[in-house]
């Protein structure tokens, strides 16, 4: 299929989108870059131009054109010369050339006594990761992510104190006490350690048993002074007796590549400067 340019006109016109979206000399956040931008010009000649945006600042309304040629070789004088020749009749006009490659140094010499900014507008290459020194830059993290999964309680039995409970409540203890809650409003307070722990806390502290990385265990605690308590109903424990299970480790391992987000890159060759244009608007 041949190469009619328009996609690079695109992709120079997003790119230019992006960065004038990130100026910050204008708070005008909704410039619109045109593709394929017809103007007429004095003569009453209307003239084709690649990619036209313009905005106002201090009541000066500014024009910017930009011509694009999508070729495998540096640009010759005479495209500057054609560019120069359709603007020529139309004032107030700011033009820019921009090209994969590169120019030739007449194009160079040309566009510089006409005022024309000349531009690489390209995808990333190897040269972009690195800084001015040659130091390589982040390019992809790898992480390897092990995550442990807190423990699973599938069975509390608390072992009350019957002679605390007949001594200190009105309960019945010749029927079942009920003590039914989420695992984060049950409590156990140790008076003896001084700590008060939730049943959500409690799984998130066990650990596997000795010897053993994961799998169903069981565990005995007892106390002399520690009470269980949900709501209003408190009572003295005497101990408890918990079933619960650790999962295997998750790997997961993770890559993070910055290149995919680099949509592309602006060298300006007057300036000797070059800008990263990332696809979240970030631009470096």
């Amino acid at each position: 299929m041949a190469n009619t340019g328009k996609e690079y006109e695109l992709f120079v016109a997003n790119l230019q989108q992006a960065l004038l979206n990130a100026e910050t000399i204008t708070t005008q956040k909704n410039i619109q870059v045109e593709v394929d931008k017809k103007i007429t010009d004095n003569c009453g000649i209307e003239r084709q131009f690649d990619i036209y945006w313009e905005y106002e600042l201090g009541g000066i309304t500014y024009k910017t054109v930009i011509e694009c040629k999508d070729y495998n070789s540096n640009v010759s004088v005479e495209k500057i010369d054609a560019l120069i020749g359709k603007m020529r009749d139309i004032p107030d006009l700011k033009a820019v050339f921009a090209t994969r490659k590169g120019y030739q140094s007449g194009a160079k010499t040309k566009a510089e006594q006409n005022k024309i900014d000349l531009l690489i507008v390209r995808e990333q290459n190897d040269t972009d990761w690195t800084d001015e020194d040659g130091t390589p830059l982040i390019k992809k993290i790898f992480i390897d992510m092990h995550l442990c999964m807190p423990a699973h309680i599938h069975k509390f039995e608390p072992v009350i104190d019957g002679e605390w409970v007949k001594e200190n409540t009105a309960i019945d203890t010749t029927k079942p006490i009920s003590l039914s809650g989420l695992n984060n409003e049950i409590f156990i307070e140790n008076t003896d350690a001084g700590e008060t722990t939730s049943l959500h806390e409690l799984a998130s502290r066990l650990a596997p048993l000795e010897g053993k990385e994961y799998g169903v265990f069981e565990k005995t605690e007892k106390f002399d002074n520690a009470f269980i308590y949900h709501k209003d109903l408190k009572l003295k424990l005497a101990g408890y007796k918990i079933e619960y299970s650790i999962s295997k480790p998750i790997n997961e391992p993770i890559e993070i590549d910055f290149s995919k987000e680099l949509v592309g890159v602006v060298e300006y060759l007057q300036k000797g400067t070059k800008k990263s244009i990332f696809r979240d608007g970030l631009i470096k």
